[in-house]
Order: structure tokens, then C-alpha cells, then sequence
């Protein structure tokens, strides 16, 4: 079994910005050589999030209202208080809580070498606190 992980880095612009990366993740996967297997997508930040879906302007607009209306930028969140662990105040319960309900990481088979997805499938990386520098990791897993 071959195991090939490759970390992929962007410079986020945005404090909110949905990044597709599906060619770079094909990249990866078609640079792995693994004919047959597996591949995880595993973003590498608690405020940043991964998600599969259709690559719409507008659907990006619903989820990015969709997601203001169950988190909403301005609420008396716990998190937003002095951490005396850190020596700071968290001013980012927003981007960890979004990160939540997206997830960190997306799942797809691997066959002849390529990335198998729908048609309609593409792969974002979430940014709910940036602008920053992210790191998304590709782990290829096979034959």
C-alpha cells in the first residue's frame, strides 16, 4: 500500500472567503500515484472548513447566508472573552463555530489514477477568519 501526503498552501483574502481547490486536490491525487484507493482532504485550522459542492456563485451566496443566519457575526458568544491561556482576547468564535458545522475534511475514491467525483462536484476550502495563510493536506491511500 502506498501512502502519499501532499500539503497544499493559501493566502486567504478575505475574513470570509470560499476558495475551490478541486484542481489542486486532482493534482495531488494524480501526483500520488495511486491507481486505485482513497483520498482525504483535511484542512489543517479550527476557523477554516472543507466542503464539497456545485461551484455556483449564487449557492456560494446561500451558504454564506445560510450560515450568518445560524451563526451570526454578532451575538454574546462564550469564546469572545480573555483566554488567559493564550494572553489574549478570542474575537473569533464566529469562524470556529462555522468551521463546525461545514467540517474540516471531505472524503473521495480514487480509481485509474483519478480523483472520482460527480459532475456537479467541486472542493472548497471555507475561510471564516481570515485573511490568512491555510494549509489543506491531501493524503492518497492505495494500490
Amino acid at each position: 500500500m502506498t501512502v502519499k501526503h501532499t500539503t497544499l498552501t493559501y493566502e486567504t483574502t478575505r475574513y470570509q472567503d470560499y476558495l475551490l481547490i478541486t484542481s489542486d486536490v486532482e493534482r495531488a491525487v494524480a501526483e500520488a500515484g495511486v491507481t486505485e484507493g482513497i483520498a482525504y482532504v483535511i484542512s489543517r485550522h479550527t476557523t477554516t472548513g472543507i466542503g464539497v459542492n456545485e461551484a455556483l456563485e449564487c449557492l456560494e451566496s446561500d451558504i454564506h447566508d445560510m450560515l450568518e443566519r445560524v451563526v451570526p457575526d454578532h451575538h454574546p458568544y462564550a469564546h469572545a472573552r480573555m483566554l488567559h491561556s493564550y494572553g489574549s482576547t478570542a474575537g473569533n468564535p464566529v469562524g470556529h463555530l462555522r468551521a463546525h458545522l461545514t467540517g474540516n475534511h471531505c472524503v473521495f475514491p480514487v480509481s485509474a489514477g483519478r480523483l472520482v467525483r460527480g459532475d456537479a462536484q467541486d472542493v472548497y476550502l471555507f475561510e471564516f477568519d481570515g485573511p490568512s495563510r491555510r494549509s489543506v493536506t491531501v493524503t492518497v491511500m492505495g494500490e
